[in-house]
């Protein structure tokens, strides 16, 4: 049930938006919304991380603003997350697919976060309401996953259980006009509506491969025929990173029971050896 605590809608305009984790997906987003016109603290402990991730923005936000016909906003890094989610109108999770990590930086956003600041969990397989183990002011958390922006601009909302109602078409609508394609799941899922579909694929391609069937550059060459797509599976996966679908695969292995052989034999054939894909320069498809 829906908490009594009502809500209240933020003032978007003199706010800006925090995102914890500045790693592939983190400033991906943070490109998109800087994009828009918002102004984006990125919180990142890893200071190794902040270039890499400036770099991208730099590279990518003046082409998207000029998609929207917008003014970029500002951005800045920040090493602390109560300086980060102080005053945002909206704070984005973007660390890894590790249950663990995010319930400790949840309950954390939960105490630090302004009352209206909405809290959206990035996360594209484990549900809003497995991490209010620490949290109080329920009904402002939610998951909000985004997939790969700006190549991919669908982004998934699904409620915590308790998360207030009128959130969803108040941020849906902040999304469109920030360039992305908003799409509500109406009931909680172990994965949102797409990575449902996408995990039963990405299950039986690395299956494909661990049997020995054949390689990786067929399978992606053989998909890209049949659904006339641009991009095959395993390009997909190196993108995200191996070390990212391992994470997912393990939970959709615990809680939905999928086989996890394949998912096994990707940790032990590449993650383990530190071969993750476009972050590496090694992965499914060499």
């Amino acid at each position: 049930m829906p908490s009594a605590t009502p809500w209240s809608k933020p003032n978007t305009h003199s706010r800006p938006i925090a995102i914890i984790g500045a790693g592939t997906m983190g400033r991906r987003i943070a490109m998109m919304w800087l994009a828009a016109g918002y102004n984006v603290i990125l919180c990142e402990k890893q200071t190794s991380n902040h270039e890499p991730a400036l770099r991208y923005i730099k590279s990518n936000v003046e082409q998207q603003a000029a998609k929207l016909g917008t003014k970029p906003g500002t951005g800045r890094f920040t090493t602390s997350m109560e300086e980060a989610v102080e005053g945002a109108w909206m704070v984005i999770e973007a660390v890894p697919e590790i249950i663990e990590m995010k319930i400790d930086i949840i309950g954390q956003l939960d105490r630090l976060a302004p009352a209206d600041c909405i809290i959206a969990t990035n996360s594209s397989s484990l549900r809003s309401s497995q991490m209010l183990v620490n949290t109080k002011r329920n009904y402002r958390i939610c998951n909000g996953h985004y997939y790969m922006p700006p190549e991919q601009l669908y982004f998934e909302l699904m409620s915590c259980g308790e998360t207030d109602p009128e959130i969803f078409p108040f941020l849906m609508e902040k999304a469109a006009a920030a360039g992305f394609k908003p799409v509500h799941a109406k009931s909680e899922s172990t994965g949102l509506v797409f990575n449902r579909i996408w995990a039963g694929i990405k299950r039986e391609c690395l299956s494909v491969l661990s049997e020995g069937i054949t390689n990786a550059a067929t399978i992606d060459e053989m998909f890209k025929s049949w659904f006339q797509a641009n991009k095959g599976p395993c390009h997909m996966m190196d993108t995200v990173g191996l070390d990212t679908v391992y994470n997912i695969e393990t939970v959709y292995a615990r809680e939905l029971h999928t086989d996890p052989r394949p998912k096994d034999w990707l940790k032990t054939t590449y993650v383990d050896k530190g071969n993750l894909g476009a972050k590496t320069g090694k992965g499914l498809l060499g």
